[in-house]
């Protein structure tokens, strides 16, 4: 059948079936900092969704509807399961919530924070703390060294 016969109720209801976000099997840890973007993200999804419902015309715009209710289940999900690890003064190991230092091979000095999965962004600076690059780095100090990426580094500074 052509898209031209496609009927708009059809595209329509397909869209109001949404897939569930996934949900990491992995514990949720997250900093002050995720533990506060979840919360506003939270807090968006639920007007997101209490604007949706009030639009009244939920037939015409199912898709918003969809929408709204699917991140509403994921943050509720999120907030519900999200363990807050506080900063520790120690650094001499590299923990959940510390920003690494270390030195590539090539020369490269690179800077990552490790961070709770919702509050990863590698263009940021900030990696999950399942990344294989955490994982790497977790429980190692200053002067060491792990292979990240079939390369080595040394960490040459923890915050």
């Amino acid at each position: 059948m052509a898209v031209a016969f496609t009927r708009e109720e059809d595209v329509e209801a397909a869209a109001a079936h949404l897939p569930d976000r996934p949900i990491s099997s992995h514990r949720n840890l997250v900093t002050p900092e995720g533990l506060a973007a979840l919360d506003t993200a939270l807090a968006a999804a639920s007007a997101a969704f209490t604007a949706a419902q009030a639009s009244g015309d939920v037939r015409s715009d199912r898709t918003a509807m969809a929408q709204a209710a699917r991140d509403l289940r994921y943050y509720r999900a999120r907030r519900a399961s999200a363990e807050l690890v506080e900063r520790t003064p120690d650094a001499d190991v590299v923990r959940f919530g510390a920003s690494i230092t270390v030195d590539r091979a090539d020369g490269r000095r690179q800077v990552f924070h490790i961070v709770g999965e919702d509050e990863a962004d590698a263009a940021r600076g900030s990696v999950s703390y399942v990344s294989p690059l955490a994982q790497a780095l977790l429980g190692k100090s200053i002067g060491e060294t792990a292979t990240v990426a079939g390369g080595e580094v040394e960490i040459v500074a923890i915050t």
